[in-house]
């Protein structure tokens, strides 16, 4: 599972000023910004209800120069690593261990397993979960437990010892045996270059999490500028 939240998208007003240096052309640009930010707290777009006033309107010949570089690549389209996303991210920690192939442009902040491990029970819902087998179907009774809900009961035994007794042996118990389908919820800042180059290569990945992070960032503000490569809509 992938949940996406506190989305925020700035600096068109300055992506757009530098995209004009070049050819000293920032007379021509017709775009407005009453309101710099676009941002929501859901996974559509609120626009100006939640941003306090009108969201940026960009231009037609700013938008025409914009997708024109963005398919010349990286290196023209440069203006996209100025446009900022600000997102809440959840996922499973096997995700996330891809995540971190794109760490160039992003800053991260995660919450902490090492200090908040034990904060809460675990349940199931903790867990990305929804492609497991159910292995009621075994003949022998000793297979008949759900294996992800075995390991559930003895990670709260580690927990409630540790908050017993405070030793770190149950500490490591937790953290040893935590399964790579734990939810973990981070902040995340990228950009619209980041998130062309996610575009390419994880629009038809095996994970579920790609696809929908990838379906996500095609509806962003001016999507085109990010996807143009990929669908070729420049």
């Amino acid at each position: 599972m992938i949940k996406i939240e506190n989305v925020e998208v700035t600096g068109w007003k300055h992506a757009i000023r530098g995209m004009r240096n070049p050819m000293n052309s920032w007379d021509k640009s017709d775009s407005t910004y009453i309101n710099e930010n676009w941002c929501d707290t859901s996974s559509q777009f609120a626009l100006a209800e939640v941003c306090g006033g009108n969201a940026p309107m960009i231009g037609d010949a700013d938008y025409n120069i914009m997708l024109r570089l963005a398919k010349a690549g990286s290196v023209e389209g440069k203006f996209r690593r100025m446009i900022i996303v600000y997102v809440d991210i959840t996922a499973p920690l096997y995700w996330w261990k891809e995540f971190d192939t794109y760490k160039v442009g992003t800053v991260v902040n995660s919450c902490s397993t090492m200090h908040k491990i034990h904060a809460k029970e675990f349940t199931l819902d903790d867990f990305s979960h929804e492609h497991l087998i159910e292995f009621t179907h075994l003949p022998h009774p000793d297979f008949m437990v759900d294996p992800l809900e075995y390991t559930i009961s003895h990670l709260n035994t580690a927990r409630l010892l540790y908050l017993e007794t405070g030793k770190k042996e149950y500490w490591w118990q937790m953290i040893q045996l935590l399964p790579s389908s734990y939810n973990q919820k981070r902040t995340v800042m990228l950009n619209y270059e980041v998130l062309a180059n996610i575009c390419i290569n994880r629009r038809n990945h095996k994970l579920d999490e790609w696809r929908e992070l990838c379906q996500w960032i095609e509806g962003l503000p001016y999507s085109d500028i990010i996807t143009c490569n990929v669908w070729e809509t420049c």
